[in-house]
């Protein structure tokens, strides 16, 4: 069990993961330099550093941006590309937890599509936990579930606080 969270929004070009970002904050929400909290339950909140354009758009390294975060529960889009494998090891090799949803199909995919780069394989063999939700669908479910997810987790490690 890990002492940080790392949890993924991974999906192809337009599939949502800006969407289920902004949605999770209640407003439209950028990537910035330091973290920031992000309210779980009312007046409930845990400090948290987000990644919205992915390292894979960006030709950025996953390290060089989060070597330096000293949140301890990273949200990051992540794009499906062969290059994320280079997200992935590095979460993994950072000794992340890790949680990862997949829009399959995205917003813009016609239609879902098979695991041709191996992702979800490589994932459960890091012992991450995998969901696969539509991109088509309102957000709202697949907000939830991030939430939820991040709260069971912060608040088993006593990461929640007060919201200011």
């Amino acid at each position: 069990m890990g002492d940080r969270l790392f949890v993924g929004a991974l999906g192809n070009r337009n599939s949502g993961k800006s969407s289920t970002w902004n949605d999770l904050f209640g407003a439209t929400v950028r990537r910035g330099k330091y973290s920031r909290p992000l309210e779980l339950r009312a007046g409930e909140c845990v400090d948290v550093y987000l990644v919205s354009g992915s390292f894979e758009e960006r030709n950025e390294y996953a390290g060089d941006i989060l070597d330096d975060q000293t949140a301890k529960i990273v949200l990051c889009s992540m794009q499906y590309t062969e290059e994320v494998s280079k997200t992935i090891d590095y979460v993994t090799k950072s000794d992340f937890d890790i949680f990862i949803q997949w829009l399959n199909p995205g917003y813009s995919d016609e239609d879902q599509y098979f695991d041709r780069l191996g992702l979800v394989n490589l994932l459960l063999a890091k012992s991450a936990s995998i969901s696969m939700r539509s991109g088509k669908l309102a957000t709202e479910g697949r907000v939830a579930e991030i939430r939820e997810f991040i709260y069971g987790w912060a608040r088993f490690r006593d990461l929640i606080v007060p919201c200011d």
